[in-house]
């Protein structure tokens, strides 16, 4: 769905592009981290972290992954 207006999206577009690259990578990283805390929100209570890491990404990554790399993933100490 996309209700936002041609105008609202060109000043939206411009304003990006006037942003340094670093500017826009902070953005972009916030964003993610907001919504990885919401995604850890919604988790049940008592999951180990290996069932959270895999959690966690099966949520943000759902069938585009193959169930291999999720369990890898999981698997893989120090991963966030």
């Amino acid at each position: 769905m996309n209700d936002t207006t041609d105008t609202v999206a060109r000043l939206v577009n411009e304003h990006y592009a006037a942003m340094t690259p670093e500017q826009r990578m902070r953005i972009a990283s916030s964003m993610y981290e907001t919504a990885r805390a919401i995604v850890e929100s919604s988790l049940p209570a008592g999951l180990t972290p290996e069932q959270r890491r895999y959690a966690v990404a099966k949520r943000f990554y759902g069938d585009d992954l193959p169930e291999a790399a999720l369990i890898a993933y999981s698997k893989r100490a120090g991963a966030p």
